[in-house]
C-alpha cells in the first residue's frame, strides 16, 4: 500500500498547494480584519474547499479521458467567453464576469487551463507537427481566438498570461530556435520603444542579430525582422490609442514617481510595506500598511505584501521558495511524462502559473506595470482560486500517469 501511494499520488504538489492556500487565507484575513469585510475571507474559505475537491476530480479523472474531452470542452468555453460579452458583469472596467447569487464567475481563468488542454491534444498527435506550416497556425489560433475575447473585455492582465503560456507551449511542442526568436524579437522591440530612442534602436539591433544566428534561410529571416520592426514603429501609435488609466499604468511603471497619488499610489505603497518588514517582519496582523490600509484592497493584486511586511523577508522567501519548488516540480513532471498530452499540459500548466508569479510579485516590487494579476493561491478571488486547484490536480493526474504511453 505504501509502495502505491509512493508511485502515484504526488505529494509534492499537494502539499505545496495546500500551504500556499492556507497562507492565502492567513493573509486575507489578516488585510480584511480592520475594515470589517470578512465575508471575503469566509468566500474564499469556502472556495477553497470547492477548490480542494475540484483538484481531487481532475487528480483521479482517467488522464485519456481528459484528452478527448479538450476539445470540445475548450470550444465550450469559447462560446462562454463570446457570451460573457453579451450579458456578463462589468467590474473594475472589465465586463468577464457572471454573477451567481453572491459569487462571481470569471470564465477567463478557467479559459486558459482548457486552452492549454486543447493545445496539447492537438499537438500529441502523431500527425502534427509544428514544422507544417498550418499546423503552427493551427496551434497559434488555438491561443489567439481566446485571446481576442478576453482582450476585447478587455482584459489584458489575462491576455498577457496566454501569450505568457504559449511561447514556452510552443517550445516544449518543438518550434525552432528561429520560431522561437521570432516570437519574442517583436516583443524586445516593444518594450524598447517605451524606453525611449536609445534603447529602442539597442532592440532592434539585438533583434537583428538574433534573427540572423537563428536563421533557417534569408527570407524569413528578413520577414520576421520587418514584422519585429513593424511592431516596434507602431508601438507610440498604439500607446496613445490606449485607455487613460493603461497609458497611466505603463509611465508609471517605467516612472513610479510619474503619478504618487494616483496610478503610482499602490506600488509606492506596495514597495514600502515590504520593505519596512526587515527580515523577521511586524508580526501577525501588526503591519502598519496592512492594517491601516494604505494599499487599496490589498487582498487583491497585491497580496504579496502582507507576508512581505508581517513576516518579512524570510515570510516572504517562504512563499517564493514554496512557488519555485512547485514550478520545478511541474517541470521534473513534464519532463517525466512518457505521454506527450501529458507532458504539454504539464508545462502549460507551470507557464501560466510562472507568468501569474512573475508578473504579480515584480507588481508588488515596482518591477512590472500594474496590469491586474492575481497571485496564485493567495489572491482572493474564487474564479483564479478553483481554476488554480484544478490544475495542481491535473498535474498530480500527469504525475500518476507519467509512465503510461
Amino acid at each position: 500500500m505504501n509502495t502505491f501511494f509512493k508511485e502515484y499520488l504526488d505529494y509534492k504538489s499537494l502539499a505545496i498547494c495546500l500551504a500556499l492556500v492556507v497562507i492565502g487565507l492567513v493573509a486575507i484575513y489578516s488585510a480584511t480584519f480592520d475594515i470589517n469585510n470578512a465575508a471575503n475571507f469566509h468566500r474564499q474559505v469556502i472556495w477553497s474547499v470547492i477548490g480542494f475537491v475540484a483538484m481531487v476530480l481532475a487528480a483521479i479523472f482517467p488522464l485519456k479521458s481528459i484528452q478527448r474531452l479538450a476539445i470540445p470542452m475548450y470550444i465550450l468555453i469559447l462560446s462562454i467567453l463570446f457570451f460573457v460579452l453579451v450579458v456578463g458583469k462589468t467590474i473594475s472596467g472589465s465586463k468577464s464576469w457572471f454573477g451567481v447569487g453572491g459569487f462571481g464567475i470569471q470564465p477567463s481563468e478557467f479559459a486558459k487551463i482548457l486552452t492549454v488542454l486543447a493545445f496539447a491534444a492537438f499537438f500529441s498527435k502523431s500527425t502534427v507537427s509544428l514544422s507544417n506550416m498550418k499546423h503552427l497556425i493551427g496551434g497559434i489560433l488555438i491561443f489567439a481566438v481566446p485571446m481576442g475575447f478576453v482582450l476585447a473585455q478587455p482584459d489584458l492582465g489575462t491576455t498577457i498570461v496566454f501569450f505568457g503560456a504559449m511561447v514556452p507551449l510552443l517550445y516544449w511542442a518543438g518550434a525552432s530556435r528561429f520560431m522561437f526568436a521570432a516570437i519574442l524579437t517583436p516583443i524586445l522591440v516593444a518594450f524598447g520603444a517605451l524606453l525611449g530612442t536609445t534603447p529602442f534602436l539597442i532592440a532592434v539591433a539585438a533583434s537583428a542579430f538574433l534573427l540572423y544566428i537563428t536563421r533557417e534561410n534569408y527570407f524569413a529571416a528578413a520577414v520576421a525582422f520587418g514584422i519585429t520592426l513593424a511592431v516596434g514603429l507602431s508601438v507610440q501609435i498604439i500607446f496613445e490609442r490606449l485607455p487613460t488609466y493603461q497609458r497611466n499604468r505603463i509611465a508609471t511603471f517605467l516612472d513610479p514617481g510619474h503619478d504618487p497619488l494616483g496610478a503610482g499610489y499602490n506600488v509606492l505603497q506596495s514597495k514600502v510595506a515590504i520593505g519596512s518588514g526587515g527580515f523577521l517582519g511586524k508580526g501577525y496582523m501588526r503591519g502598519t500598511q496592512t492594517q491601516l490600509n494604505f494599499i487599496p484592497e490589498q487582498w487583491t493584486d497585491f497580496i504579496f505584501c502582507v507576508p512581505g511586511e508581517e513576516f518579512g523577508f524570510l515570510g516572504a522567501s517562504v512563499v517564493l521558495g514554496l512557488f519555485g519548488a512547485l514550478l520545478f516540480h511541474g517541470i521534473n513532471v513534464a519532463g517525466h511524462s512518457k505521454n506527450k498530452f501529458g507532458s504539454i499540459t504539464a508545462i502549460g500548466i507551470v507557464a501560466i502559473f510562472a507568468t501569474h508569479i512573475f508578473i504579480n510579485i515584480g507588481m508588488s516590487m515596482g518591477l512590472m506595470p500594474v496590469i491586474g494579476i492575481p497571485l496564485p493561491f493567495l489572491s482572493y478571488g474564487g474564479s483564479a482560486l478553483l481554476a488554480n486547484m484544478i490544475m495542481v490536480g491535473l498535474l498530480m493526474n500527469i504525475y500518476a500517469n507519467r509512465k503510461a504511453y
